[in-house]
């Protein structure tokens, strides 16, 4: 029998062919990509925005009761910040698990530089702010939150990133605003503002970076600090805003980092009260309060700023509010499911993923029709952190 000297080259070829096929198959960007948390299972689910789906889960996270997520310059990786004290490094486009540090007893957030290169992490216990290597996550730089005379340590909370290799906190104990410039990682340069007001709860950067906003649980009023001008100090705005009324029991404390600037209006939740309010950025100057459904917790924008998305807090975890930016009214009430915990905008804002906690999903909805799309099965969703974030300041 003659053997076809060709058939050895065809076969060879047809491999090779059907390689390429199938490794053209796997292969994806990340734009369209995010994460889930999944607070009760130390989980998170990889989702994937053009088609509306779950492409798997990376699980060993530890405790997410309050984590949140932050993206490398690349969009490859996610930084996950548990409550635990433990940063988490995962590949959301191998779905895999990459490092995982235990930097804290107690963390409630981070962010990541301006350049990409570090992680900052902000700690309940011990209080302060640990830097890390984004890539290898070793430990590159430590700012204790030590305040008063008897050097004890503060819980840092409303950690943000700035323009400049900066980061800028606040410490709950102490009162204060912290301005770290990590130009030179070997020796952070910090900058204090103290009696900013009694116990800043969460606080906000400007889409800008140029604004840092820290809202204020122990009086009325948010303190603001123009980074630009550091020498001018921290300046009161809001200030007595709810004076005289009867504040309502604060069910969980509003996230600032959902606030929204919309044209020059920002929204805002406000604390112990059910209302959002409505603040002009030419002046930081109170322009107006929205009447909603509950307590707000998240308060965000359609990126095109053309309404506002609000949740709330229990007994009204149930539902959501969405407001129009030119009348100030409500245009939409929503009720998706026991415990709306967070909303994601996809980037050009024709959807928005919700997670509904106390049933076991998340919804994605229309922005324009509210037609709840399709729904996705998760366990204990929260935090939804989509890849855009990773070109967004503060964010």
């Amino acid at each position: 029998m003659t053997r076809n000297p060709i058939f050895p080259l065809v076969l060879i070829f047809s491999l090779a062919l059907s390689i390429v096929l199938t490794q053209n198959a796997e292969a994806r960007g990340t734009g369209d990509l995010g994460i889930v948390i999944e607070r009760a299972n130390g989980s998170v689910q990889v989702i994937e925005t053009s088609t509306n789906t779950s492409l798997g889960r990376i699980e060993g996270l530890g405790d997410l009761s309050h984590a949140s997520a932050v993206y490398s310059r690349d969009e490859q990786y996610a930084y996950v910040f548990g409550r635990d004290g433990g940063l988490t490094k995962i590949d959301i486009i191998n779905k895999k698990l990459v490092k995982r540090v235990m930097q804290s007893g107690n963390s409630i957030g981070g962010a990541i530089s301006q350049d990409g290169r570090l992680i900052a992490v902000s700690n309940y216990k011990p209080g302060g702010v640990k830097i890390f290597d984004a890539g290898s996550l070793d430990l590159v730089a430590d700012i204790p939150a030590v305040y008063g005379n008897d050097g004890q340590l503060s819980k840092v909370i409303g950690l943000v990133d700035a323009p400049g290799q900066k980061f800028v906190f606040s410490l709950w104990d102490a009162s204060e605003i912290w301005v770290a410039d990590l130009s030179d990682v070997s020796k952070p340069e910090i900058t204090k503002f103290k009696d900013i007001g009694l116990n800043p709860y969460d606080a906000l950067v400007t889409p800008d970076g140029r604004y840092y906003i820290a809202g204020l649980f122990g009086e009325d009023g948010m303190a603001m600090l123009d980074l630009w001008h550091l020498e001018s100090g921290v300046k009161r705005i809001l200030n007595g805003y709810g004076k005289g009324e009867e504040k309502l029991p604060v069910y969980k404390m509003p996230h600032l980092e959902g606030w929204t600037i919309a044209g020059h209006y920002a929204f805002v939740p406000a604390i112990g009260h059910h209302e959002v309010l409505v603040i002009n950025t030419l002046d930081w100057t109170e322009a107006g309060r929205i009447k909603v459904h509950g307590q707000p917790v998240f308060v965000m924008a359609r990126p095109d700023g053309r309404n506002v998305w609000v949740n709330f807090a229990v007994p009204n975890n149930d539902t959501l509010q969405v407001i129009d930016t030119q009348s100030l009214k409500i245009i939409k009430t929503l009720t998706p499911g026991k415990g709306v915990l967070h909303m994601e905008f996809e980037p050009r804002g024709e959807e928005v993923w919700v997670s509904i906690r106390d049933e076991d999903r998340i919804a994605v909805f229309d922005t324009d029709t509210f037609e709840q799309l399709v729904t996705i099965s998760a366990k204990k969703p929260s935090g939804i952190f989509l890849t855009s974030r990773a070109h967004r300041t503060g964010l």
